[in-house]
């Protein structure tokens, strides 16, 4: 079996014999490995808007980090959570964002209820040169707004001298 046999975009679609059986339709082992093929294509081309990492998934929560000259502002998305649910620690210029997102649905009429629960941790390196000691977070409809001011004496760039070698 090719390795371009197991990525479903890549895969021939003819019907030569395999190792299962040869080009019998009929046999089960062939039946089962177009039955699989079938369930990899369908995974890899839904799209998903779930945890996870791959073709059509997001990162939960939705982060975004902009820098400025001044400042680093990292804003997160976590709708339905409270500020009690979101964590934030900084230590060794990482920032990590964790959190647990816990809903109960409970309808005594109709007879069901519904628990969902989900733990996050989001990490994010920061640049040189951010005073930690001053970062201030916000925490407003779903939104949680870091801000890590850089300090004075960080240094915007040094340039770096290039020697010639005149050895060959």
């Amino acid at each position: 079996m090719a390795m371009r046999d197991l990525i479903p975009w890549g895969r021939e679609q003819s019907r030569a014999p395999t190792m299962f059986g040869g080009g019998d339709e009929r046999s089960p082992f062939v039946s089962l490995r177009h039955e699989v093929d079938r369930l990899f294509d369908d995974f890899f081309r839904s799209p998903m808007p779930s945890f996870g990492f791959g073709r059509g998934m997001t990162v939960w929560p939705s982060v975004e980090v902009n820098e400025t000259e001044t400042e680093v502002r990292i804003t997160a998305e976590v709708p339905g959570m409270a500020e009690k649910d979101v964590e934030l620690l900084l230590e060794d210029g990482v920032l990590t964002l964790r959190g647990e997102k816990k809903s109960e649905i409970q309808d005594k009429d109709r007879g069901y209820s519904e628990r969902y629960y989900g733990r996050f941790e989001r990490r994010i390196a920061l640049p040189s040169g951010v005073d930690e000691e001053n970062a201030k977070a916000e925490f407003r409809d779903g939104v949680l707004t870091v801000r890590l001011p850089k300090s004075a004496e960080a240094e915007r760039g040094r340039r770096i001298p290039i020697n010639a070698d005149t050895r060959h």
